[in-house]
């Protein structure tokens, strides 16, 4: 079986088109890599840099003079360890109440086929052509007078929590992933007198880990990265997340201290999408194809 390719083998096997090839590929591969680590060198650098130099013009491409207790200083002056502590609190309560709901919602649609399923899933997928800026009033309208139970949730988690339930995306990729699971394997276990729970616990769950994880990345990191919602939702400065906080508190701090602070700020993601870009490509490839 023959491989195709943009340039011919036949091609590549001349000298000079080999060369040509290579020094292209190489160009390629060096714009990239400096589009996308560009940015992250700068952060990082400015966070090491003088108060002065961080902030004169032209900037400097190399700092002069290396100060990294800027670092620490940003850590302790903008609060970051409390910071970090409540958006870690507030991501990984979405990841919990998603993980629950979601899965909930997509076994329902895929397994138990209920009457006007798929109606309900193309309800579900239309919201995703509504731009979320447009969502921001009326959500925030229902945070801060709860209908039926006429509760206040601003400053709460719950105000956080509560919307990140209702995601659509999660819901059809977790769909997909339990479309493709064999037919027979749910079949076998209902003959051995397993409930649908019990297929849902003991069977599909086991199975779905690429997908849940990927799930898992999407609603830690959807959390962490919010920026307008918990600014909205959580005007106590004692209970803010991360980006609010660092907002908050910027004007009251050098260039290089905020620098700092952005960069500590975005740690981990860079670490759940390098530890986890595998698990990541895997789930959204899986259950892509059946058989």
């Amino acid at each position: 079986m023959t491989t195709r390719t943009l340039v011919s083998p036949a091609q590549l096997a001349r000298p000079r088109a080999r060369y040509v090839y290579w020094t292209a590929l190489v160009l390629v591969l060096v714009l990239f890599t400096a589009v996308f680590l560009g940015p992250l060198y700068w952060m990082v650098t400015g966070g090491l840099k003088s108060t002065q130099e961080a902030v004169q013009s032209p900037p400097t491409l190399v700092p002069s003079s290396f100060h990294p207790e800027t670092y620490a200083r940003a850590w302790e002056v903008m609060d970051l360890a409390r910071l970090l502590l409540n958006t870690l609190w507030y991501a990984f309560g979405a990841l919990a109440f998603q993980l629950v709901l979601d899965v909930s919602a997509a076994y329902s649609l895929s397994r138990l086929r209920p009457v006007l399923g798929k109606a309900i899933l193309g309800m579900m997928l239309a919201t995703l052509m509504i731009p979320a800026a447009v969502l921001v009033v009326p959500q925030y309208l229902t945070v801060l007078d709860v209908p039926v139970v006429r509760r206040n949730l601003l400053d709460s988690p719950w105000a956080i929590w509560l919307p990140s339930v209702a995601n659509a995306f999660n819901i059809f990729l977790l769909k997909r992933f339990f479309d493709s699971i064999p037919r027979e394997m749910l079949d076998a276990a209902a003959v051995d007198g397993a409930s649908r729970l019990r297929i849902l616990w003991s069977v599909v769950l086991p199975v779905s880990r690429p997908i849940l994880g990927v799930v898992s990345i999407f609603a830690v990191v959807g959390v962490w990265k919010d920026f307008l919602w918990p600014m909205l939702t959580l005007p106590d400065p004692t209970k803010q997340t991360l980006n609010v906080g660092i907002y908050s508190l910027a004007s009251g701090v050098p260039e290089n201290v905020l620098i700092a602070a952005l960069t500590i700020a975005s740690v981990p993601t860079l670490l759940i999408f390098l530890v986890f870009q595998r698990n990541i490509m895997s789930g959204l490839t899986a259950g892509g194809l059946k058989g």
